[in-house]
């Protein structure tokens, strides 16, 4: 519905601010974020909404974009765009929530380097958002370095057999951080999630597009 997506346009704006004022009072601010002072707008997602808004303005819908479509951008280590793969996926199983915390719901996006192991995972939603929008904001035409590496590396597209798996270890990678939290739930006293929409693994997720973060040749 549009009040659990934050990126619909539909979103209940008082249901939002509510959720900002909360995340104000509840959560631990980063020391980063006092450099430069910290507005409410900060603690959310509007800003993404509002880029996708304008998109979708400027644009058309996005309704047609085929699934699995791609893109490269070079690696930037002091930007945090470490080489590796941002992928975005959409949960088929409209009951599962992972861990019941993912605000975009039923879109994941995980961030996994080229070892196989998880940069972010699909709870550090802002974080990962903030990522692709700093490579990827105002960018209309492919980057011709990058994409050479990728091209020569998987053949032109035809041998993606890394990526594929890649795509396994994130999709465990997000089971996992699942159980790790059923289980903290059990010693929470709150209400536990623990065997609540348990994920079957691939089947669960559709891939809607792949971010590689290309390393330099």
């Amino acid at each position: 519905t549009g009040d659990d997506n934050v990126l619909s346009a539909q979103a209940n704006d008082v249901s939002y601010r509510k959720e900002q004022l909360r995340r104000l009072q509840e959560e631990v601010i980063e020391l980063e974020d006092l450099k430069t002072g910290v507005s409410i707008t900060d603690l959310g997602l509007n800003d993404f909404r509002m880029d996708l808004l304008n998109y979708v303005k400027a644009n058309g819908e996005l309704s047609n974009v085929p699934s699995g479509m791609h893109a490269v951008v070079p690696a930037k280590p002091e930007m945090g765009l470490r080489p590796g793969v941002i992928f975005t996926l959409r949960n088929r199983n409209p009951s599962v929530n992972v861990s019941q915390h993912n605000r975009l719901h039923p879109y994941y996006l995980v961030y996994i380097n080229r070892e196989g192991e998880v940069i972010h995972d699909h709870t550090e939603v802002k974080r990962l958002l903030d990522l692709v929008r700093s490579c990827c904001k105002g960018q209309a035409q492919p980057i011709p370095d990058a994409c050479r590496l990728f091209n020569k590396e998987t053949a032109d597209g035809r041998k993606m057999q890394v990526y594929s798996d890649l795509l396994g270890k994130t999709i465990r990678s997000m089971i996992e951080v699942k159980e790790e939290k059923d289980l903290d739930s059990l010693f929470s006293g709150g209400k536990t999630t623990a065997l609540v929409n348990t994920i079957a693994g691939l089947d669960d997720f559709e891939l809607i597009t792949f971010l590689v973060i290309q390393e330099a040749g």
